[in-house]
């Protein structure tokens, strides 16, 4: 039976009235175990990627990201969504972003309005935006790219933070304008983030960046049909959990000499690892072919 395209799947999962949570994932294994788990899209999002290869996101390359990005999606069959950051330069370097990003199977991408070369001191929310016709060109570049009309081309916009409600939400609508699928706002306040589904006449998504120092509002996925966003992203939601136990589990053999993982639990635990893998449908084809 044909798979349906990742690219059409999201295209449904655009149409249909539900929320979309995007869990962010940094690689094949964790995009595997939440596609296992019922998730419907994830997310390559720069900060976990950037943590990934131990660097920060603004450090990253387009051969990093587009190199990850297949390994991702060859993995899952699920749509995988890809922060491709501020696009890698100008309009012709958006142009090849979105060409080698499409090239690795992802189903879309977003692209911001900050500067190029990036700064890591977006972290720490000193963002710098570019000019609204620079990122229409952008936009309309991105756009020209993709050869598949379903690659979704989002839009970010970090003016909310930079300049204020109004212009994040005048330049949201712009470049839905422009032609983009859908829109990302960065809003710093409860109230904003309620309203801005009011005022910005498109599909719209959010980041659920929890553990952000700017302590901007989170919510559930209840919270965001209600209020009127169609998506978000999660960057810190697996990330931050996960190295917390590695934590635990190296202090215990370094501090009690052993890891302190029931030994019963971990061999279900070693077997979920290796059906996630696929190893048993390995194990079939080599004792069909050179261990027969």
């Amino acid at each position: 039976m044909a798979i349906q395209s990742p690219l059409l799947t999201l295209r449904e999962l655009m149409k249909r009235p539900r929320f979309i949570p995007a869990l962010g994932i940094w690689d094949p294994y964790t995009a595997r175990v939440a596609e296992s788990l019922g998730m419907e899209c994830v997310h390559i999002g720069g900060y976990q990627l950037g943590t990934h290869y131990v660097t920060s996101e603004p450090l990253l390359t387009l051969t990093e990201l587009a190199t990850t990005t297949r390994y991702v999606t060859a993995a899952v069959r699920i749509p995988v969504i890809v922060d491709a950051g501020a696009g890698y330069g100008e309009p012709l370097h958006v142009m090849r972003c979105v060409k080698e990003i499409e090239r690795a199977g992802a189903a879309g991408l977003h692209i911001e309005d900050q500067i190029y070369p990036k700064r890591v001191h977006y972290h720490k929310g000193i963002e710098h935006v570019i000019p609204r016709d620079e990122m229409v060109a952008k936009i309309k570049a991105a756009l020209a790219a993709r050869t598949d009309p379903n690659f979704l081309i989002m839009a970010r916009t970090d003016a909310m933070h930079t300049d204020g409600f109004a212009e994040g939400v005048a330049r949201a609508n712009l470049y839905l304008e422009a032609g983009a699928d859908m829109v990302m706002i960065f809003p710093d306040t409860e109230q904003d983030a309620r309203q801005a589904p009011r005022e910005i006449k498109g599909p719209l998504a959010y980041t659920n960046s929890e553990g952000n120092r700017l302590r901007r509002p989170l919510f559930t996925v209840r919270e965001f049909e209600e209020i009127g966003y169609k998506l978000s992203t999660y960057p810190t939601a697996l990330l931050c959990p996960v190295t917390q136990e590695m934590k635990r589990v190296i202090t215990n053999l370094l501090t009690k000499g052993e890891t302190g993982l029931d030994r019963e639990q971990m061999i279900v635990w070693r077997k979920e690892v290796e059906d996630l893998i696929g190893l048993e449908e390995y194990y079939k084809i080599e004792s069909a072919t050179v261990e027969r």
